[in-house]
Order: structure tokens, then sequence, then C-alpha cells
């Protein structure tokens, strides 16, 4: 594990017969080893980015905060950069990591996932989150390997990222309900922090 990640949780996968590490909205975690990340995306998305030249990869989990003023796709209004930069903070947090440990831009393997459709009676945040992560790769040059996005059903997804292979698995009705429940939580968070946030900025 590398000294940055030390105080998230790995555990022995027997099914995979490898250290594993579950990431959770907002979390994100590189490895140089051969460890598995996993997680469990409702209208989350997570990317899945690797160096095949190095072996090194990770995964992040995230979601845009929702904006009621504004349009509910609009992201690349000004008037939610906040929100954009959740996103981007994910996305470019993931990458500087593995840039660190001599990855490429240039080489990267991206692989996409989630922006399901789960929450009921609001506006969709999944496809907002989905495009969202589609407009940034396009700005930022950046190749889709491979992608399962949008639907209905949550899903597991478990990454090997020295190998670039994932193992997905679509949930049933009753998981839906539950990863529902614990998103509205999240978003209510992401929406607080959106709204006292002001000019905070999340870039180190």
């Amino acid at each position: 594990m590398l000294p940055a990640f030390a105080h998230m949780q790995r555990y022995w996968d027997p099914e995979n017969a490898r250290w594993s590490v579950k990431i959770l909205p907002g979390e994100y975690y590189v490895t140089k080893g051969d460890e598995v990340v996993s997680t469990v995306l409702g209208s989350c998305v997570s990317a899945c980015v690797r160096d095949p030249k190095l072996n090194v990869g990770g995964m992040n989990h995230f979601m845009l905060p929702e904006d009621k003023s504004v349009g509910p796709n609009n992201w690349l209004d000004p008037a939610v950069g906040l929100a954009t930069r959740y996103g981007s903070y994910a996305m470019e947090s993931l990458i500087n990591d593995l840039m660190k440990l001599g990855a490429t831009r240039q080489r990267l393997e991206i692989k996409l996932f989630g922006g399901g459709r789960i929450l009921s009676g609001m506006t969709d945040v999944g496809e907002r989150n989905i495009q969202f992560i589609k407009s940034y790769m396009e700005l930022e040059g950046l190749r889709v390997a491979a992608e399962d996005l949008g639907g209905t059903q949550p899903r597991k997804v478990v990454y090997f990222p020295a190998t670039g292979r994932c193992k997905l698995r679509k949930l049933p009705p009753v998981e839906n309900r539950i990863i529902s429940h614990h998103e509205q939580l999240y978003l209510a968070t992401l929406g607080k922090q959106a709204a006292d946030g002001g000019d905070v900025d999340l870039f180190e």
C-alpha cells in the first residue's frame, strides 16, 4: 500500500486471492501492486485508470452535487463551477497520483462505470454525472477503453489495476433501495458543502 492511502482499510479477498480495498463515494485509490479495488455504484460514476506499460492504476468514485438553480445537466455553466470541481478533482487527483508513479496521460487506459438512474423523484443525477465524465474525457483528450454507463440498476465493479481487468455485476432491486438511500444522504451532504463553500478551492 502506498503511504498516501495508509488510512484506507485493506482486507484479504479469498475469491480473487488478492489484497483488496473498497472505496466509497468521494474516495479514490492508487496502487502499483497486484491488488483489487472495488466499489458499488448507483448514480455515482467511477473511472478505472491505469498505465499499461507500468501496470500502475487506480479507481475513483464521485458524484456531482445537484444544483436546482440551473439546468440539471448544464455542468459547463459558470454558475455550477463548484459542482464541476467535484468531478474534476476526482479525476485529477487520481491521474496526478498515477503520474507521480511515472504514468503518462498519453498512455492512460480508462474504463468508466455507473451513472444509473436510481434516485426516484429527482433530476437524473446519474445522467448528469455521465455527461460530465464524457465531456471531461473529450476536453482532456483522454481515450475511453471501455464503459458501462446509465441504465436503472446499481453496479458492483471489481478492478484489477495491474492487468486492467474489470468484473462487473448488476445488483438486484433490494440492493438498489439501500444504495439509493445512501446516495441521497451523500448528495445532501454535497449540496450543503456546495452551498456553504463559496469560493473554497478543492484543489491542493
